[in-house]
């Protein structure tokens, strides 16, 4: 099931993409959204009687990160590599802000304190209910579904601050969509990123150091996740700067395109 968040211009809506999605992630011309009545994180997936030609709205971020964006970095030994870092013995975590997600088509904007942004493609994970100390096992059970993620990094910041709090949580640097894959498998998922239609990443979910039930496991055994965090979960190598005016489009297998471009803000 597709689940994604919408406007037709109006109030934000959820609903249920009906219709094929191509192996590239792209849905069919006669695709339709049938809608959900509210959050169906918090009131369950209840369809409603309305529905809409998915080319006739505009789609959002999938997700309302209520609480936080948790990232993993440095979770692809290649990328590691190409970063000059070691492969980390636990899980490396961070934590972006909930007020730097954006959906599909949205700008990124270019902050003025830098002159090196680069994206990162990664598979980003969906937590469906409150939930601490899940064990490996039982990681499925905290899962509502999987997105795409940007990863958008103010590389030159992270350099000189020594951490990423900064470098990670300008307004506009966590791009989510186009929407949640709630039956989907995500153990060897190619992960790929192009830049004004050039690859540039072209990776796998198999090539994790730590994959999503040790990712949980762990971020959970420090932090309690609510219902609509997102989990961020590591990028292949391949990382490279944007300039403004670029578009950069993620396309992970089995979920869809993320597309969005870089503006400079007015």
């Amino acid at each position: 099931m597709r689940i994604a968040r919408f406007t037709t211009g109006e109030d934000p809506l959820f609903g249920v993409i009906s219709g094929e999605v191509d192996e590239f992630g792209i849905p069919d011309e006669d695709c339709r959204i049938v809608g959900l009545h509210g959050d169906p994180l918090h009131v369950g997936l209840h369809l409603s009687n309305k529905e809409y030609a998915l080319s006739s709205v505009r789609l959002l971020s999938p997700v309302i990160p209520r609480s936080k964006v948790v990232g993993i970095g440095r979770n692809y030994a290649a990328h590691a590599r190409e970063m000059g870092g070691d492969v980390p013995d636990e899980p490396l975590m961070f934590i972006k802000p909930n007020t730097s997600v954006i959906g599909p088509e949205d700008p990124i904007f270019y902050p003025r304190q830098s002159n090196e942004v680069h994206y990162e493609g990664e598979l980003a994970i969906v937590i469906s209910r409150p939930c601490r100390e899940v064990p490996a096992a039982k990681y499925a059970d905290v899962i509502q579904g999987y997105t795409v993620g940007n990863d958008v990094t103010a590389r030159d910041l992270q350099r000189k601050d020594g951490q990423f709090t900064r470098a990670k949580g300008f307004d506009s640097f966590c791009p989510l969509g186009p929407w949640i894959e709630t039956e989907l498998d995500p153990a060897d998922l190619a992960v790929k990123t192009y830049v004004n239609g050039d690859l540039k990443q072209d990776g796998r979910t198999s090539d994790m150091i730590f994959g999503i039930p040790e990712l949980i496991e762990y971020v959970t055994s420090v932090m309690t996740l609510l219902p609509g965090d997102v989990i961020l979960t590591g990028t292949p190598e391949g990382v490279g700067p944007v300039q403004p005016d670029d578009e950069i489009e993620i396309f992970i297998e089995g979920i869809g395109n993320l597309t969005n471009k870089v503006k400079l803000r007015d």
